[in-house]
């Protein structure tokens, strides 16, 4: 079957293209779509690109960063102001991936994949899409829980805010072959402190779930809490709860519940 492709010069005309023909995708670094097609995928006839250097952009010079869908890992990981999301994105794949891969690419990834978008759903982003609709911007758990009627969306950018320090932020991704594997676990922890106790915690899992989820037993068990050894071991003991893991050739759902809270309090604890 023969494949159209579709370049607009920016994005709200590729969205109105994306959300009036139900077999078109976005193409941005291909990573997903190509393989898609490569693999003999019929339910698409329409590739749409947007030439938009919106896309693209990159803003990380105050407390809120925004990240255009269209940014490569590449480029993240040299962006010295983008040292906190350095560890999610040389995560992804090796050199040849994070050239190309981009974050709006990785919000849709299935697992085994999309770790950087678990480091996003700790840090409580914000994706920005259009559509038939106009444009909006949608919490990223609410983008997750909808991901598989996104059909028609186009990703415009990620922001989220700066962690207040190093030490607020910890991402951590198990996997069997290092550094570019399909993960066992994907795990991620944004504490910020206020006091010397922990206010707003938010645990983010991959591999989990049919999506990237929280892990809100091990946040209510760390929120309003130093962080203690008796605190990490009451969060990592949680750490499993609501999850809902599959069996794939990187590890059985058994085999991810009992090392999730394993991984956790490693994490939490700061050991490697």
């Amino acid at each position: 079957m023969a494949v159209t492709v579709k370049t607009f010069a920016n994005a709200s005309e590729a969205a109105g293209a994306l959300s009036s023909d139900r077999s078109a995708r976005y193409l941005g670094g291909g990573t997903l779509v190509m393989r898609a097609l490569n693999e003999g995928d019929v339910s698409i006839s329409t590739i749409v690109r947007a030439s938009d250097q919106a896309l693209s952009r990159i803003d990380a010079s105050g407390p809120r960063v925004t990240l255009g869908a269209g940014v490569t890992f590449a480029r993240v990981l040299a962006e010295r102001d983008l040292a906190f999301l350095h560890a999610p994105a040389r995560s992804i794949g090796g050199p040849a991936v994070r050239n190309m891969g981009t974050i709006g690419g990785n919000l849709f990834a299935p697992s085994p994949y999309g770790d950087f978008t678990v480091a996003l759903l700790a840090l409580d982003a914000t994706i920005a899409v259009a559509g038939g609709f106009g444009t909006r911007d949608i919490p990223i758990e609410e983008f997750l829980q909808a991901r598989d009627r996104q059909a028609g969306t186009l990703v415009l950018s990620v922001s989220c805010t700066r962690p207040a320090s190093t030490e607020a932020f910890r991402y951590r991704k198990i996997a069997r072959i290092k550094p570019k594997g399909g993960s066992v676990i994907t795990l991620a922890a944004h504490l910020p402190i206020s006091g010397g106790r922990i206010a707003g915690a938010r645990i983010a899992l991959g591999s989990m779930a049919p999506t990237q989820i929280r892990a809100r037993a091990a946040e209510r068990a760390l929120e309003g809490r130093s962080l203690d050894a008796a605190t990490i071991a009451t969060a990592a003991s949680a750490a499993s709860e609501g999850t809902s893991p599959s069996d794939n050739a990187l590890g059985s759902a058994w085999y991810r519940r009992e090392i999730v809270g394993v991984h956790l309090r490693r994490l939490l604890s700061g050991q490697e």
